[in-house]
């Protein structure tokens, strides 16, 4: 008899429209960071979120799929300021915004953000968050070209201050310890460090960040000694000491593939950024590296779907803090 009444009100709950939710518990493990999140968040207020945005991504990232790592570092780059709410898609009339940063200034993939939300607003208006757009969209641009595919937790709200000054994101010249800081105030951990730095198999970067790494390291003509020198000659030939605009795979041989090669270019010292190569100095990242090049990267996908997970609950707003912005650039 209980059995038939739970049922009962189960299906009159659903009748009337009440959500049987699935809440998603903060995955980071840092009671200072609080807030939950939901998978079915938008189940009765707008019901084809997901579908809508899938679709509209595919449309622009199948046409061009170098936007998949573009808009995955803009999601990274969103979460590391503010956490993720939607700051950095903000823009300011004085250029004082995050998206005026010197890292933001190669971030594109602006206009599948605002296509994606122009269709839900004639959906679903007021309803579905920026932050929520591009964290989907961040993981469905990654979908198109056959990367890993993660849960996404909704119900972010949007933050209403974007300031340039505090863009302060990990830095492609740091030591491993800075980038382990940089990650552990943010509630990740080593691990999440270089699984993350995984997404950089799709990531293509240019000549002026590796310059004087190549062609002048210490100020005497010399390069990183970090470097594998027959991959240093290499780029000196694509990248010459006053080119700063040429495009350089960080993941050479495999850069239009998501898949774990780029842990055996680090391996074999051929990581174009400091950071990379910073990857090897420390025990359980280098460890991580090992494993993924002796199995062939049996676990990353797996691995990668997590830490993004963890990222995208940084600093989260929810409930009534924030809004739910018309358009993402602007603030109501």
């Amino acid at each position: 008899m209980a059995l038939k009444n739970l049922l009962a009100l189960v299906a009159l709950l659903a009748f009337v429209g009440v959500s049987i939710a699935k809440p998603y518990g903060n995955p980071l493990g840092n009671p200072r960071v609080k807030g939950d999140l939901d998978l079915d968040y938008y189940r009765f207020k707008c019901p084809q979120v997901e579908s809508i945005v899938r679709r509209v991504t595919f449309q622009y990232v199948s046409r061009r799929p170098t936007l998949a790592a573009a808009l995955l570092r803009m999601h990274f780059h969103d979460c590391f300021v503010r956490g993720c709410d939607g700051s950095v898609l903000l823009k300011s009339p004085n250029n004082d915004a995050e998206r005026d940063a010197p890292p933001n200034l190669t971030l594109r993939g602006w206009e599948v953000v605002d296509a994606v939300k122009s269709v839900l607003e004639r959906k679903c208006p007021g309803v579905v968050s920026c932050a929520d757009v591009l964290a989907l969209v961040a993981r469905d641009a990654v979908a198109v070209i056959r990367g890993p595919w993660w849960p996404v937790p909704l119900g972010r709200r949007d933050g209403r201050i974007s300031r340039l000054s505090e863009a302060n994101l990990p830095s492609p010249f740091a030591d491993v310890k800075t980038l382990k800081n940089n990650f552990r105030v943010k509630g990740l951990n080593s691990k999440d460090l270089v699984v993350l730095s995984g997404a950089h198999t799709i990531g293509v970067s240019s000549c002026g960040l590796i310059s004087s790494r190549i062609h002048n390291f210490t100020g005497r003509g010399d390069f990183d000694p970090a470097m594998n020198p027959s991959y240093v000659r290499t780029l000196k030939k694509r990248c010459k000491p006053t080119d700063v605009r040429t495009p350089v795979d960080m993941d050479p041989g495999s850069a239009r593939r998501f898949d774990s090669h780029y842990f055996n270019i680090v391996a074999q010292k051929k990581g174009l950024f400091i950071s990379d190569s910073a990857l090897l100095n420390d025990f359980v990242t280098k460890s991580y590296i090992q494993t993924q090049v002796v199995t062939r990267g049996a676990s990353f996908a797996k691995d990668f779907s997590d830490s993004m997970v963890k990222l995208g609950f940084i600093q989260i707003l929810t409930g009534r803090k924030g809004e739910i912005r018309r358009k993402c650039a602007f603030v109501n």
